[in-house]
């Protein structure tokens, strides 16, 4: 019996395309381009259906977020308007419509993030309070939120020890 040959680890080994030359080089990668393209069989195609019909969703919930941000921004906006409208009431002596013309002022410079704006304000005796009601900013089209927002303060007076 014969022993098998053993390659010595210093010969360098050759690929097999390697002894191919000229047409039957191109033919063997026509074969392997064609291996990889049918290789998927009925998978291939299937990532841009993928992405159609998860991409509504990716997009509902991307502008729900800007809604409901813009909400949070509205809010914020109709509380300072309201608390700048009772700093304004509360100094003593001041006239009846100071709280609502400095919100009204407040809501003007902050631009349009709460839709029809409307301010009013109660004082009594010793308290002041100032509700700023309005419909936040839409991004979503036919989607707004109802926001109110109401300060209360203590009505500057003298008083006796």
């Amino acid at each position: 019996m014969t022993a098998p040959a053993v390659r010595s680890r210093c010969e360098p080994s050759r690929a097999p395309d390697a002894e191919r030359t000229g047409p039957a080089r191109l033919r063997a990668a026509g074969r392997a381009v064609h291996r990889r393209l049918t290789v998927g069989g009925t998978d291939r195609g299937a990532n841009p259906v993928e992405l159609a019909v998860v991409m509504p969703a990716v997009l509902l919930l991307l502008f729900g977020s800007v809604q409901i941000a813009t909400w949070f921004v509205a809010r914020s906006t109709a509380m300072h308007a309201a608390q700048s409208g009772v700093n304004a009431q509360r100094v003593l002596q001041a006239p009846a419509g100071a709280g609502e013309a400095r919100a009204g002022r407040f809501l003007s410079a902050a631009g349009d993030w709460l839709v029809g704006a409307k301010t009013t304000c109660a004082t009594t005796a010793t308290e002041v309070s100032c509700t700023v009601t309005g419909k936040s900013l839409s991004v979503i089209p036919a989607v707004r939120f109802e926001v109110r927002q109401t300060a209360h303060g203590t009505v500057e007076r003298w008083t006796n020890p």
